[in-house]
């Protein structure tokens, strides 16, 4: 039988920026509000319809670093993680939040300000998080040299080093 699956996928704005917090360990924690919008047409009405959903996003160790050094409100952003409910007392009332616990993170579109020089991502650290995984995983661009390509050894053979591109992710 199977044990069950707790996967949530956001693609959504940030709503404010990070909030940092640091335990008593000091490793990081970051909280950030994102919104998701759904729009529909009113089957009785015709009329285009809105909703916005704010989720709670938590992030803990090196991607709350990241995300409180690099994401700023009004960013659109890629979250994979996990639902979590927390629940407390309070005045003999019991209270429950649920938030989303990051386990991966990606920002979208341009750099912030919107032009392709603006913003300085040049000493980055990649917005992915690669638990358990301190090695390259093949997936991306490491800045050395790559390896030849294998086949014909024809004119169309696809270098690294002619691509053009200092973002680190």
């Amino acid at each position: 039988m199977a044990r069950g699956i707790n996967k949530v996928i956001l693609v959504g704005t940030v709503g404010k920026d990070p909030e940092m917090k640091y335990m008593p360990s000091g490793d990081a924690m970051a909280n950030i509000s994102v919104a998701t919008n759904d729009t529909w047409k009113d089957k009785n009405t015709g009329e285009k319809k809105e909703a916005t959903e704010w989720h709670r996003v938590v992030f803990f160790k090196q991607l709350a670093d990241i995300v409180g050094k690099y994401v700023r409100k009004g960013q659109q952003i890629y979250i994979e993680g996990s639902l979590k409910t927390r629940s407390w007392e309070k005045d003999g009332q019991k209270h429950y939040s649920t938030e989303i616990v990051a386990s991966d993170m990606q920002m979208l579109g341009g750099r912030p300000g919107g032009g392709m020089e603006s913003g300085n991502y040049d000493n980055a650290p990649a917005p992915r998080s690669n638990q358990g995984n301190s090695g390259n995983s093949g997936g991306g661009y490491s800045g050395g040299s790559a390896p030849a390509s294998s086949g014909g050894g024809g004119n169309n053979s696809n270098h690294f080093e002619d691509f053009d591109d200092d973002i680190p992710f």
